[in-house]
């Protein structure tokens, strides 16, 4: 068993848990193992949402880490909502993110959560109401802290200077840079941290996703990086990382993600996975330095083909 003072600068996404791309239903078993072996790793943050499954995977987390609350970090998220037609949508009122947050206290089995953050803004309610509400979770103990998705620089500079932010969270990967200019840079003035999601490309950018085995019940179906013109184009970004993931004897998923974690000390990527051997492979990428030769090779990669809605939901465009 790994030393378990150590933690890496590497988080666990917990939604593949559940169920992840597939509708399939993971073993609860499997996925309770996997968790403590994240822990053995020095994992510590594990990152999830009243919305994955929904709820699903809160009661898996609560199970998983029940006798071990005093060495993770448990993040979750409110603010999206599942219609009876499956579709989704946003909810910020007030008395909508108290009721969620006592819900999702219940499903963690837990008397607070450490990071307690907005899925999206709702552009119907003022960000200002939102964010007082959770800011109330805060000061009545069931929040240790508050983080936020998706929102603008603006948005973040509004509710930072009524209620510190704790964290934020944003796409990152070599396929999606979108926030490297704006929200990290926000991050690096305010000395916020960025917890990452997807840094490997929803699995594209380990180079084991096979296009052709994709099928419409997988979600990443739906996905523009992975549409079948999209998805070749984009191999030549996986060969570019593969190239150098061969100087260092490492997988082309740990050079993704160690090159997430040269962006700044602040960003903390949250890869997520199902399986113990994937699982260990991220963690091992804590480790992994590039060299500047390396990261100006990556820098030349080519723009990714096919953009996620969240890639441009921040502007309007």
């Amino acid at each position: 068993m790994d030393d378990d003072s150590q933690s890496i600068r590497v988080g666990l996404g917990c939604t593949s848990l559940s169920r992840g791309y597939s509708p399939v239903q993971q073993d609860e078993d499997d996925s309770v193992r996997v968790v403590h072996r994240a822990l053995d790793l020095g994992i510590r943050i594990f990152d999830t949402a009243d919305i994955y499954g929904p709820y699903s995977n809160e009661r898996l987390l609560g199970r998983a880490l029940k006798s071990h609350r005093d060495r993770a970090v448990i993040a979750t998220k409110c603010g999206l909502v599942t219609n009876p037609d499956g579709t989704l949508s946003r909810d910020g009122r007030p008395q909508h993110i108290r009721a969620a947050c006592d819900a999702s206290l219940r499903r963690l089995a837990t008397d607070t959560i450490d990071l307690y953050q907005l899925h999206r803004v709702d552009p119907d309610v003022p960000l200002e109401e939102t964010w007082g509400a959770l800011a109330e979770l805060v000061r009545a103990g069931k929040a240790r802290g508050l983080g936020i998705s998706h929102a603008t620089v603006d948005e973040l500079e509004r509710i930072n200077g009524q209620f510190p932010i704790s964290a934020v969270q944003y796409e990152l990967s070599v396929l999606a840079r979108h926030s490297l200019d704006d929200v990290l840079k926000w991050c690096e003035t305010t000395g916020t941290p960025f917890l990452a999601f997807s840094p490997l490309g929803r699995g594209l950018l380990t180079g084991q996703v096979d296009h052709a085995v994709l099928d419409e019940k997988d979600a990443r179906s739906r996905d523009p990086r992975f549409r079948e013109h999209a998805f070749a184009a984009n191999r030549a970004i996986v060969d570019g990382l593969t190239r150098v993931a061969r100087r260092h004897g490492a997988t082309t998923a740990q050079v993704s993600i160690a090159w997430v974690l040269a962006q700044s000390e602040l960003v903390i990527p949250i890869p997520a996975t199902k399986r113990p051997r994937w699982l260990e492979q991220n963690a091992a990428a804590a480790s992994l330095e590039l060299t500047d030769e390396d990261l100006r090779d990556l820098a030349r990669l080519p723009a990714v083909v096919g953009r996620m809605h969240w890639d441009y939901a921040r502007s309007g465009s």
